[in-house]
């Protein structure tokens, strides 16, 4: 089947966020919205087809996890990740944001030390903050157009740390890290006592000539010393559902993970979430490889565009995700000046690129998982702001 991601669909009066939020932070509504993250493509229709399916029962009852949401999760993970997981290993979360929260909930105590490696999806130090522990700001360096770790810096910062929260795809930036950078992590966080969570949501949105590897499975000492947060929602286009769940091999840390989740009341989960997961993981293999070509051809058109007609903006290729980080420091403009450029001369809303971090200055995020005509018309509104520059 060919599923048509060309279409244009009207979110407006669905409480959208990536809509109506442009109202709420913006103040206005002749910007295009580009900026949270989820696309504007259909939900696959063969995960509304069985939420569908299930309304037609008419009693929305409380419910068990099923044996449908295990098996799919633990087939999804061994044929796409040859990551081998039992019953056992697996807890629900209602989201990834919860899952590391309730990591840091249970594993630090306040005061601590935890790190992060900017630029950084910002709930990352934001849940740190709010739960009173000190963040520790591990800056990635930028080499010829794609994010490295500093690891002499790496190391000598995390020796004081209780936790390192890795984002693994990298978000903003869309780097997959490789199984030698991962093992390095491992083996120093192990040796230093630091326990890694790995927020790894955009996993299955890396794209064929890249590999994901899940942190736990890149040694004995990852595997130990880890707890791994996934979802299909970025993937299958369904964060509305909270269908999210931690991978925990150890079974000491995944005993206590669970005592998190018990006393924060959040481990029942929902009756969508299950049936969700169940239908992506068990049905979506065909439809994922489609928006991902989708999706890179996306990137192919903006960055060919953006050399030609914005050449100061440059596309740092995410090698996952349909988020990408532009590189706009060569425009010159202070940050408040950058925003105005982006909203007031292309009136575009995207995402602020220091809300990811101090060395997120100069950059934007913007959103390439829509239609390619919604593309194209950002594309020609950031040519012609430029144009007035």
């Amino acid at each position: 089947m060919r599923y048509n991601f060309d279409e244009v669909i009207d979110r407006s009066g669905t409480d959208a966020e990536k809509v109506e939020g442009v109202k709420i932070f913006w103040n206005r509504t002749d910007l295009l919205p580009m900026w949270v993250a989820d696309m504007d493509f259909r939900t696959a229709p063969f995960i509304v087809e069985a939420l569908r399916e299930r309304l037609d029962h008419e009693i929305l009852g409380y419910t068990f996890r099923s044996d449908a949401w295990y098996d799919s999760i633990i087939e999804w993970l061994k044929q796409r990740f040859e990551w081998n997981v039992t019953r056992e290993m697996l807890n629900f979360s209602p989201g990834v944001v919860p899952g590391f929260t309730m990591a840091i909930q249970q594993f630090t105590q306040p005061g601590d030390k935890i790190m992060v490696q900017t630029p950084v999806y910002h709930p990352f130090f934001l849940s740190a903050e709010r739960n009173h522990r000190e963040v520790v700001y591990n800056p990635l360096k930028l080499v010829d157009g794609r994010y490295e770790m500093d690891m002499p810096l790496f190391e000598a910062q995390i020796k004081d740390c209780k936790m390192l929260i890795l984002c693994n795809p990298q978000n903003p930036s869309g780097r997959v890290w490789t199984k030698d950078e991962l093992q390095a992590i491992a083996k120093i966080c192990y040796e230093s006592n630091v326990l890694v969570v790995s927020d790894e949501i955009h996993a299955d949105l890396t794209f064929p000539q890249y590999r994901h590897y899940p942190f736990a499975t890149v040694s004995e000492e990852a595997r130990i010393n880890s707890i791994t947060l996934m979802s299909p929602s970025k993937a299958f286009n369904m964060p509305g559902l909270s269908t999210s769940y931690a991978v925990i091999p150890n079974e000491e840390l995944c005993k206590r993970y669970a005592e998190q989740v018990a006393i924060n009341s959040v481990g029942e989960g929902h009756l969508f979430a299950f049936l969700s997961v169940a239908a992506a993981y068990s049905q979506g293999t065909d439809w994922l490889h489609q928006v991902l070509a989708y999706v890179q051809e996306n990137i192919d058109y903006m960055d060919s565009f953006l050399k030609v007609h914005v050449p100061k903006i440059k596309v740092i290729r995410p090698q996952a995700s349909y988020l990408v980080f532009l590189d706009c420091r060569e425009l010159g403009l202070s940050q408040e000046n950058l925003l105005r450029f982006f909203e007031d001369g292309a009136h575009l809303a995207l995402n602020n690129g220091a809300m990811f971090g101090a060395n997120g200055e100069g950059f934007m995020r913007i959103n390439v998982g829509c239609p390619r005509v919604t593309l194209e018309q950002a594309m020609k509104q950031l040519r012609d702001a430029f144009l007035t520059l």
